[in-house]
């Protein structure tokens, strides 16, 4: 297992590497190799980390680790793969080689980050792993070279860099912690930092988790500190914005949690999952409200980011084993449900050439494949069942009610309810309603009808409904066992 750890951790950069030097198309199907390879070591880390953790050098999986490589390569694979026919447009420009080659190096570079972060073994090193993930995506968001995406790209740099700062400052008031029982050479690893949890002195430890919260929880989108989400989501070319809301956010969540074990193992779960509770149930809140009135269909999967950003901090509140582990199923189906969303929004965005919902019309008539997937997407979003999310957030609502909080389990059934009203209203819109004449027979853009454009979300919808109606045996076990390192019990 520890050459599947390194592979993981080296595997990208090859496609980066050739991105410098190849031409697009040999570098284009490298991509998709690497995403694909990315995705199959992922799957054979799940038996192995759900039973022991796993070691090599300054690299280390557990089964919580595991969960979010598992979402960022198969985000990877998906996003590869579908950014062949998205780049189709762009073949008959002339500077499409020079914009491949920046699009292909950001892109191998941004899955190269994400599947290092939750990977490697220690706050601090995820801190930095965190902040690469800053600098790459926040070229990706500009790669487009419009007023609007370099705006979008420096709002979301000093927003999250400034969030960043805050999550520095958490770092080295837990090194502070750790280092009263540790002593001074303790490097922030974190088994040993979880041993000592006990010991650990608490004020130290509860300024840290607070800051943690503030300050990865800029790059999560948790209210209030989630002003660049929408702008970077919707400036961003949509495979870019697939791997932005379906991974990078999870992997800031990761850093959440790994403060959250140490909090919760140092002053029990009651404080943290209270600080939890305020910012999802507000995060919630806000995306419903926004999600209600959107005109932009890729801003409108934006605020449905915050909103399930905020289910997740909701369902780690709670506290409760059954809602742990509905949180970690939870990180899976969304990364699924909102690639292959942002994925079909690219392919609408491709064949209309807009992004105004009010102008997308017809969509299953022009797009017979991408636009009923596109709904079904939307729907897998808003936790309708068979799908994973309607069975993670089956799972969170009970723990819930099992430990006690009435109160915001109802409130995140009224907010979710919200906003699958504003997210269906608008899917069904934009795919259902009649074309005006002429507009379908007009609307013929190259890559918007490629199959490199429909397998990667058929294939997403397809791990949809397995999540939903029976997830396999290894990797229920790797829930349950991630979910025991969150502080539950399996």
């Amino acid at each position: 297992m520890t050459v599947v750890l390194t592979l993981l951790a080296v595997l990208p950069l090859i496609p980066a590497a050739a991105a410098l030097a190849a031409p697009p198309r040999p570098t284009q199907y490298l991509t998709a190799a690497s995403g694909v390879a990315c995705f199959v070591l992922a799957c054979a880390l799940v038996p192995a980390a759900g039973r022991r953790d796993l070691h090599t050098g300054i690299l280390r999986a557990d089964a919580l680790s595991a969960v979010f490589v598992l979402a960022t390569a198969f985000v990877y694979a998906g996003c590869a793969a579908h950014s062949i026919g998205y780049l189709r447009h762009d073949e008959r420009s002339h500077d499409f080689p020079r914009y491949a080659r920046r699009f292909y190096l950001g892109l191998n570079l941004f899955a190269w980050s994400m599947l290092c972060a939750p990977l490697v073994d220690g706050l601090a090193l995820l801190w930095v792993a965190v902040e690469v993930t800053t600098v790459v995506s926040a070229l990706l968001v500009a790669v487009e070279n419009t007023e609007g995406a370099t705006e979008a790209a420096w709002k979301y740099v000093l927003i999250a860099s400034a969030g960043l700062g805050v999550a520095l400052l958490a770092t080295i008031f837990m090194y502070y912690a750790g280092s009263q029982v540790l002593g001074q050479t303790y490097d922030l690893g974190f088994a040993p930092l979880l041993e000592a949890a006990s010991r650990l002195p608490h004020t130290a430890v509860r300024l840290s988790f607070v800051l943690a919260v503030l300050g990865f929880g800029t790059k999560m989108g948790l209210v209030p500190v989630h002003t660049w989400l929408p702008d970077a989501h919707a400036e961003a070319p949509s495979p870019v914005s697939a791997m932005l809301s379906g991974s990078l956010l999870a992997i800031s969540f990761y850093a959440v949690l790994r403060y959250y074990q140490v909090a919760a193992a140092t002053l029990g779960p009651r404080f943290p999952g209270t600080v939890l509770l305020v910012f999802g149930l507000a995060s919630l809140l806000l995306a419903a409200l926004y999600v209600l009135d959107q005109h932009d269909v890729k801003r409108l999967l934006a605020y449905s980011s915050v909103e399930h950003m905020g289910i997740l901090a909701v369902g780690v509140g709670f506290g409760a084993p059954i809602a742990l582990a509905g949180v970690l199923l939870h990180v899976l189906a969304h990364a699924a449900a909102k690639g292959n969303a942002f994925m079909g929004a690219g392919a609408l965005v491709r064949a209309y050439r807009t992004k105004e919902i009010h102008r997308l019309r017809g969509a299953a008539q022009v797009l017979p494949w991408s636009g009923p997937m596109f709904l079904a997407a939307i729907l897998a979003l808003s936790a309708l069942p068979p799908f994973g999310i309607f069975r993670s957030e089956f799972q969170i609502v009970a723990g819930g009610l099992r430990s006690g909080h009435h109160g915001p389990a109802a409130a995140l059934v009224v907010l979710v309810t919200c906003a699958f009203l504003g997210l269906a209203i608008a899917a069904t819109q934009v795919v259902l309603t009649p074309a005006p004449a002429g507009v379908a027979e007009g609307l013929r853009e190259p890559g918007a009808r490629s199959a490199w454009m429909v397998v990667p979300v058929a294939a997403g919808l397809l791990a949809l409904v397995v999540l939903g109606l029976h997830p396999p045996a290894a990797l229920a076990d790797l829930l349950t066992r991630g979910a025991a390192e969150l502080g539950g019990r399996p």
